[in-house]
């Protein structure tokens, strides 16, 4: 028998004084209840209670350690109610860390709608654009792109598909001619991500096949706003994500290359990031579902 199940067997029994009582309060039969003390009894090495065929009394000894028996099964009681209430009421500090230029041109909105909705959770948000391990590193959630995630453990649920476009200045294409087909892009250079991010290469479907074009490159970043600046900058053609260059794209800073051409996995992932999918606390759980909630507004295109 468990040794705090026999401690509020023996609580049962002091407070009732009667092993048939205390049976009939916990909802045990009476055998279960004079095991238990037999065993607390054994387990102390004193008699707790005297027997006779028609009562019970409390010995010394198991009158003092009634006294330290309630309280500790109080403090146990009262730090499971505190717990229980945790997992339920949406309260306490949420740490979410999240890919930083995601966050900054994404994801404010959910962000800010998440505290709006449950004032009482305090937001402690890192922004990083490197791998992260969630539980070595304390973290509730993460809003994450694919190359982040560390651990195969880790769950994830997709919030957004955001495409990818190529794209370069009027300037540059008038100095180095506008690619007309996909091997055309062997005669660029590209600003591109990070390797550990992105492979330097391009894979378009034409005509039922997939073309790879490598891309050649003097410039790599881990940052998609630094690439697009230097793509700006004229230093060569860069593939980003759409929603980082839709103002320059309407001004016609930049415009796109190849636009009728197919990329393959030409979107980046948006994804939510936890631990486990059990006994979620209660401000994890609420995250979830508002992000769930909150993207269902976003077009289908980018969700698939």
């Amino acid at each position: 028998m468990d040794y705090v199940d026999s401690l509020r067997i023996f609580r049962s029994v002091f407070e009732s004084t009667s092993f048939t009582r205390a049976a009939d309060k916990l909802g045990v039969t009476t055998p279960v209840v004079s095991r238990g003390i037999a065993s607390l009894e054994q387990r102390l090495g004193t008699r707790l209670f005297n027997r006779t065929t028609r009562q019970i009394s409390m010995t010394e000894a198991g009158a003092r350690f009634y006294n330290r028996c309630a309280k500790l099964l109080d403090d146990l009681d009262s730090l499971e109610a505190d717990t229980l209430s945790e997992t339920k009421e949406v309260t306490g500090v949420l740490r979410l860390v999240a890919h930083t230029t995601a966050t900054v041109n994404r994801l404010v909105p959910l962000i800010a709608s998440f505290k709006t909705k449950i004032p009482k959770i305090t937001l402690d948000v890192t922004l990083i654009e490197r791998p992260v391990d969630l539980a070595a590193e304390g973290y509730d959630l993460g809003i994450v792109l694919p190359y982040m995630l560390t651990s195969e453990t880790t769950v994830t649920r997709l919030l957004e598909r955001i495409p990818l476009v190529i794209v370069g200045t009027p300037a540059y294409l008038r100095r180095n001619s506008n690619p007309v087909t996909p091997p055309d892009l062997n005669q660029h250079h590209f600003v591109t991500m990070s390797t550990y991010i992105r492979r330097p290469i391009v894979t378009f479907k034409m005509g039922g096949k997939e073309i790879a074009v490598p891309l050649k490159s003097e410039i790599s970043s881990n940052n998609v706003i630094f690439n697009r600046e230097m793509v700006i900058a004229g230093f060569g053609l860069g593939v980003v994500p759409e929603a980082v260059v839709q103002s320059e794209l309407s001004a016609g800073t930049l415009v796109r290359v190849l636009s009728d051409f197919d990329l393959v996995d030409g979107t980046i992932e948006i994804r939510l990031a936890y631990t486990t999918r059990v006994l979620l606390p209660a401000k994890v759980t609420a995250f979830i579902e508002h992000a769930a909630a909150f993207y269902e507004n976003v077009p289908q295109v980018h969700r698939q």
